[in-house]
């Protein structure tokens, strides 16, 4: 009886050796998983959100003044309560007004018919590893892509960057939503300021882009109005100029500002189109006015 006692001990106690074993096994096991930087388990760090959550109501970002300097046919409307119809501008058709929004205002006038478009599009990734501005940063690098915008002039030697420095944001006295604040007035703004003279001294002839709509006008350095980018609107933006033709006769000219801020994208699509045979929106004046509103806009973001 105390040989089978004995043994029985004995067994019961390499049993507990051997259960021991198996869960020393199991936790080293765990161990080294913990320890892999690359295991499953390892937490990854978020991209961080864009700056904006929400965006503005389109047709209320821009105000009477602005919209009396790009839509002069305001003015000319006599009746009340067409003129506040004409101010409040049409809302664009949208199914997320947190994702995209947009106002659209058309006014004729005894001498063109004018369209302007505002649209605001909040940028956001839907992947971890992607920040909502680079994400905007990629939309926008494929928008201006689409505008095919013209390889840069080469300056000549002394004469100066041919790029364009003129800020276009000084403050206006019509303004909506509030002063610009960029780096300064642009050269020749719609205000009645003189272009600049190109750099040799001998007036240039203007691009097919920038015709004027009298004959009186001086010629603009082409480098001043043709397509391009903007290095003073927000973290990136871009200008772009066409003129088409309705038939052979009527000429409407078209120009888009776009510019992006953090995660939020605007574009601005300002349209005229002359009554008069013959006669050619100026590229100047049009680019101007558009890139102050720009400008307005990118304020009133905080950009």
């Amino acid at each position: 009886m105390l040989r089978k006692a004995y043994v029985s001990g004995a067994a019961a106690f390499l049993a507990a050796l051997l259960l021991a074993g198996c869960s020393g096994g199991s936790s080293d096991d765990g161990q080294a998983d913990n320890a892999n930087p690359d295991g499953p388990g390892r937490a990854t760090a978020a991209a961080q959100p864009g700056k904006y959550r929400t965006l503005p109501e389109a047709c209320l970002a821009v105000g009477h003044g602005t919209l009396d300097s790009l839509l002069p046919g305001i003015q000319q409307i006599t009746d009340p309560d067409q003129r506040e119809k004409a101010y409040d501008g049409e809302a664009t058709l949208t199914y997320d007004t947190d994702r995209k929004v947009g106002c659209r205002w058309k006014v004729d006038s005894t001498d063109a018919t004018d369209h302007l478009h505002v649209d605001f599009e909040r940028v956001v990734s839907y992947d971890n590893a992607v920040s909502d501005d680079s994400q905007a940063e990629a939309v926008f690098a494929t928008k201006q892509a689409a505008a095919d915008l013209p390889a840069p002039p080469v300056s000549a030697p002394g004469s100066g960057s041919a790029t364009d420095t003129g800020a276009g944001t000084g403050a206006d006295t019509g303004s909506g939503t509030g002063a610009g604040t960029g780096a300064g007035a642009p050269a020749g703004g719609g205000s009645g300021g003189s272009p600049s003279a190109p750099a040799s001294g001998t007036p240039a002839s203007p691009s097919s882009s920038s015709s004027s709509s009298s004959g009186s006008t001086p010629a603009t350095d082409p480098a001043e109005v043709q397509p391009r980018t903007l290095d003073d609107l927000g973290d990136e933006a871009f200008v772009d100029d066409t003129l088409s033709s309705s038939g052979s006769t009527v000429k409407q000219r078209t120009v888009t500002v776009a510019f992006r801020t953090s995660n939020v994208i605007v574009t601005i699509d300002y349209e005229e189109q002359p009554t008069a045979v013959g006669v050619v929106p100026d590229s100047k004046e049009m680019q101007d006015k558009a890139r102050k509103l720009a400008a307005r806009l990118a304020n009133s973001l905080g950009g």
